[in-house]
Formats: C-alpha cells, structure tokens, sequence
C-alpha cells in the first residue's frame, strides 16, 4: 500500500505530481492512500509499498478534468482525494468519460465540486472586514474570520487580492491565514482561534443595513437558503435580524398607512401629459397632416430608440396600397418607405410585373424600426402583435384617406393588420381576402423574406411565386380600371 501525504498549502500541485507519478507506472487506486498533512494515520495507512518498477506510461487527460481536480483536493469529503485519483485513471483510457453525467462517480464529482463552488460563493458573499489601527501604515488595515466548510483558501486567494488590492487586508481560518500586505498575498498554514476585534464603523454599517431592510420584500425561507444561519455568529449586521424579521409585518402595515395619495407634482404633469398623448382623439387634415402627426407619435415603446416614425408616400387617389411590415434601418435614417434593400428588391420586380410603383401609395403596417443592437449593427426584429395594434390607428387613418381599390399585403405583420390572421402566409399568398377595412387584400411574401433565403434555388423559386402574384395584382387593377 502507497501512502501520499499531501500539504495543506499547495495540495493540488502536490497531488497532480504524485497522481502523474502514480499514474504513468500503472498503480491501480486501490493500492494508494492519500492523506492530508496533519491527519492521524489509520493501521492501514502506516508503511508502503516499494516502488513499481514497471515501466511508465503517458498519461493525457482532457482539459477540462485539472480544474475539476483542483476542487476535489479541496474538498473536505471522505474519499474526494481518492476519487480524483480514480477518475483520473478512468479519464486517461476512456474519452469523453466526463460528459456521461449517468457515471455514478462523475456524478459525485460534479456533487461534490457543485458544493465547493457553493462554499466559494458563500466566502465571497460573507467575509467581513474589521479595520484594525496600524501605526505609520501606509495603507489602512483589516482583519476577517471566515469558516469555510471546505479547504478553499487557495481557491480564494486571487479573487480578494483582486477585489481588495487598495488595501492591507488579512483573512483568518481555523487552517490557514492569508495576508495580503503591499500588493503581495502570501498564505500561512496555521491553526487559529476567532479574533476577538472591534471596528467602530460596525455600528455606521447596522444602520445602513437596517435601513436598507425591505420588510415587505421578506422571504424568510429563502433568506436562510441563501444566508444560512451557520454564518450569521461572524456577521456584525446578524444581530439585528431577529428583531428585523419580527417587525417585519408591523412595518408593512405602518408602510401602507403613511403610503402618498398623490403622486410628486412632476410626476403627475409628465403622466398627464403621456396620458393625453396616448388617449387623446388623434386627427388629421390629409396625408400631410398625417404624416405631421405621426411625428410624435407615442403609442408603443418602439418610438424610444427609433430615429423617426417613417409615414407612407405616394398619390392620395392611388387604387393600390401596398403595405409592408415596419421600416428597416435605411429606412429608420432616411425617413421614407422601402428605400433599402428590400424595397429596391421590390422596385425590380414590380417593374418586372407592369406595376408602377410611382401610381401606388406604400406604407407599412408599423411606423417605428424594431431592433436589437449587435455590436455596431442594428438587427430587424419582427414587431409583436401588441405593437401592431398600436400602430393599427395610423393604418386605419390612411386607408380611409387613400380609399384604394386594392392593397397589397406584404408579409405576416401586414396580413395581421389587414386581416386580423399572420398565420399561414406561405400558404394564403398569392390569394384574395377580405380586409378588415372593406377592401380586397392581396397577400404575397416580403421581398425581405427573399434575402433572407439562404438556398440559392429556395430564393430563386419564392422570387418567381412573387414576382407571379405581382403579375396578378397588375390584372386585377388593369380589369378593375
């Protein structure tokens, strides 16, 4: 039987050695001990075997088992130790081990590292700092206790000098103290008791914190999940908690009773304000007048972070109305009706078709450009049905001023708003409706739907169904003259 004893500082380095060694010469798991510093031998672990001299193999493991590794030497399970090392043999002769989750010890693995993962959250959430006077210091000083459940220490190092690097700071466990003094962090193994320490700003902090307490947010239950009761003896603020919880209800009740009737002076006047501007009855002398109002419009979020709303042009006696979904980015900046590439898209093949788009008035079924933003490139999105029937009234407002014989409805979004129906379109195109208005609806796709066909012969077949149905709408309106 080979006994490894490993240091409490510098375990995992330790470990991967002694497992490398270990490994490449074949010793199976069961003939390794692994012990930590400081730990009582069992009978079985005094003594040890001599050194196999079979010859030594490479041992390759995948890149993501070091890190799962370093959290099992830091765990303080029985067994943690020894399954690395287990696992180790397993991962070296069987790839893709690691992703089975159905492996009982890759599962305990994962268990087990899920718990450090835990205690490291928890050390990061729960030290706190006590400001300790030193004479001709430089730097102001600190001190924190923290009972980890685990050997996280080293795991944690980085992340305080990194977050604390403004400041002398050392952080006690009952194993090991880290100090980090000047700008360089240096571990300590040694057993220590809770410093008895005072901080007079504590008090400054139990009253911000009792303060900041939200009674009507309080969850009991899920305070004590996320800070359990174990870490509230090293927490100064865990002393008002109690008296907090059992206030909690009366508070509310005082909170609801001295709650304002009236909103602040300012408030009220910008509510009415959007108030007014969204119930307010809309009018409108004509397409100009129209399109004047449309420029404050306010009906739907869409108006925030688009450049303009962008009205329809075109003759006010035109027979078509061709309607498209919402403005694209060319158009967002240029303020006019499929001028990018969708409409120049379109533009080809009407004229393909004898329609004239000049003769047309064109519009869209939404006003505003809907977006996400990807790196320095603004993205379509597709409007929701909320935002549709926001915009409804300004489609409403044109139809019944332009009065067309036909419209033309391009895409899902414009269908929706014609015919109350986006479901479907690829197979109700090139047909005949009734419009929620009263006039006839044509559906076709939208030219921006071609683009966006990444198959060459997908696009080529949709661009001759629409370049069809144009055909169509241009005898429809040749027979209707």
């Amino acid at each position: 039987m080979k006994t490894i004893t490993l240091p409490r500082l510098g375990t995992f380095e330790a470990w991967r050695d002694a497992a490398r060694d270990l490994a490449a010469q074949g010793v199976p798991p069961e003939a390794v001990t692994w012990v930590m510093e400081g730990d009582a031998p069992t009978l079985f672990e005094l003594g040890s075997a001599p050194r196999d001299a079979r010859a030594k193999r490479e041992v390759t493991v995948p890149k993501d088992f070091p890190p799962l590794a370093r959290l099992l030497c830091a765990a303080r399970v029985p067994g943690a130790i020894d399954l690395a090392y287990r696992l180790l043999l397993r991962v070296s002769e069987t790839r893709g081990l690691l992703k089975n989750r159905a492996d009982p010890e890759v599962a305990r693995t994962e268990g087990i590292a899920k718990n450090i993962r835990r205690d490291m959250h928890k050390m990061k959430a729960f030290v706190r700092f006590r400001e300790v006077t030193a004479e001709g210091a430089a730097r102001r000083q600190f001190v924190s206790w923290f009972e980890p459940d685990h050997r996280i220490e080293e795991l944690m190092g980085g992340f305080f000098a990194r977050r604390f690097g403004d400041m002398n700071w050392a952080i006690i466990t009952p194993e090991i103290t880290m100090h980090f003094k000047e700008g360089d962090l240096r571990l300590e193994a040694v057993t220590s008791k809770k410093p008895d320490l005072e901080d007079e700003t504590e008090a400054l902090w139990k009253t911000y914190y009792a303060n900041i307490f939200n009674p009507a947010r309080l969850k009991v239950k899920a305070m004590q999940a996320e800070m359990p009761k174990k870490y509230w003896k090293n927490l100064p603020e865990a002393d008002l908690i109690p008296d907090l919880i059992a206030q909690a209800d009366a508070r509310v009740a005082e909170m609801r009773e001295t709650a304002p009737t009236l909103p602040p002076v300012r408030a009220a006047r910008v509510l009415d304000r959007l108030q007014g501007q969204q119930d307010a009855p809309l009018s409108a002398d004509g397409l100009e007048g129209l399109s004047q109002a449309l420029k404050g419009c306010r009906r739907c979020p869409l108006a925030g972070p688009a450049t303009q709303a962008v009205p329809g042009e075109g003759p006010e006696d035109a027979d078509l109305m061709i309607v498209g979904e919402q403005p694209g980015d060319r158009e967002d900046l240029g303020g006019r009706p499929f001028i990018g590439p969708a409409g120049q898209l379109f533009d080809l093949l009407a004229g393909e078709a004898g329609l004239e788009r000049g003769a047309a008035y064109v519009t869209n079924a939404v006003k505003h450009f809907k977006f996400q933003v990807r790196g320095k490139r603004r993205i379509h999105q597709s409007p929701n049905g909320n935002e549709i029937s926001h915009c409804r009234w300004w489609l409403d407002q044109e139809i019944a001023l332009i009065r067309p014989k036909l419209i033309l409805a391009m895409g899902a979004t414009a269908a929706q708003a014609l015919t109350g129906q986006s479901k479907g379109i690829l197979s109700r195109r090139g047909c005949m409706e009734n419009g929620l208005h009263g006039v006839p609806v044509f559906l076709t796709l939208h030219p921006s739907a071609l683009l966006r066909q990444p198959n060459p012969e997908s696009r080529d077949e949709q661009t001759r169904l629409v370049r069809s149905d144009l055909r169509a709408v241009a005898h429809w309106l040749a027979a209707a003259a």
